[in-house]
């Protein structure tokens, strides 16, 4: 684990150095964050920030990731929302519940946009799982930092409803206290919607009556109703939908698997950022 420097960081280090790196926050040295840099990465480089599941599994994530995110020379951080500081991270933070998770990111873009010269104003945001509960909120919420995103397997969704309170819609809940949606903001922000279509898997999946009859009772019919309301509510706005769904072959409820079989970290990167650099091939 690195000390908690503002050590730059950059895509010409001496041979034999790791360029994925775990380091500690400067600004908060109990926040860790991991971070790759691309063998050649210049300035204004995109940075494309990963978002763990419930098993807080953020270091085997940027594993997973890192060879994609050196293909399209892409700076990739994967923060670490431990249970004892984030027990609520997945909703961005609850009143009582711990840190706010979203503030947290924000502190760890500016340092790796700092130490990096990455294009850290806007980003890309991915979520897995509960990773991916957050990173929906996160761009529904900071939709002027969002590039773009892509949320795959969430177990349940904020919906564009602004008669429901957050986090099941977007009317304010006075437990997440600074936490506001303008829908003619987040609207604009361009999501991709992934799930396995074996995901049939009910561990760790969030239930109640209400619930289940409003969003339904497995991931991908959930998915589905989300992709469905975030269109309509474009449509009710006078804006295009910039919301598109995915299902997947031969994928689970599982990251690991879902990278290795199901193409999970190209079709990513591919839905962030277009194609690879030619150079790549």
């Amino acid at each position: 684990m690195l000390a908690p420097t503002a050590t730059t960081i950059n895509g010409t280090a001496p041979q034999g150095r790791k360029r994925l790196q775990r380091r500690v926050l400067l600004a908060d040295p109990s926040q860790e964050y991991f971070v790759h840099v691309p063998a050649s990465c210049g300035d204004h480089a995109p940075l494309v920030v990963a978002i763990h599941g419930q098993s807080r599994n953020a270091d085997e994530q940027a594993r997973l990731l890192a060879a994609t995110s050196e293909a399209y020379g892409a700076i990739l951080v994967a923060p670490i929302f431990a249970a004892e500081q984030h027990p609520d991270y997945q909703r961005l933070g609850r009143l009582g519940r711990g840190k706010r998770a979203d503030i947290a990111l924000n502190l760890i873009v500016a340092e790796v946009g700092g130490i990096t010269g990455a294009a850290a104003e806007r980003f890309f945001l991915f979520g897995f799982s509960g990773g991916a509960q957050f990173a929906h909120r996160y761009a529904m919420t900071n939709p002027h930092r969002v590039a773009g995103a892509v949320i795959a397997s969430a177990g349940w969704y904020t919906f564009p409803d602004a008669a429901r309170r957050y986090p099941y819609g977007t009317r304010m809940n006075r437990r997440h206290p600074g936490v506001r949606f303008d829908a003619e903001e987040f609207l604009h922000v361009p999501f991709t919607v992934i799930v396995g279509k074996d995901d049939d898997s009910q561990v760790g999946l969030r239930h109640s009556g209400k619930l289940d009859r409003e969003q339904g009772t497995t991931r991908v019919e959930r998915a589905r109703r989300w992709v469905a309301a975030m269109q309509a509510a474009a449509v009710a706005h006078n804006l295009e939908s910039r919301v598109s769904y995915e299902e997947v072959e031969n994928c689970s409820h599982s990251l690991r698997r879902s990278i290795l079989r199901g193409d999970l970290a190209d079709r990513v990167f591919k839905a962030l950022l277009g194609a690879p650099p030619a150079s790549t091939h």
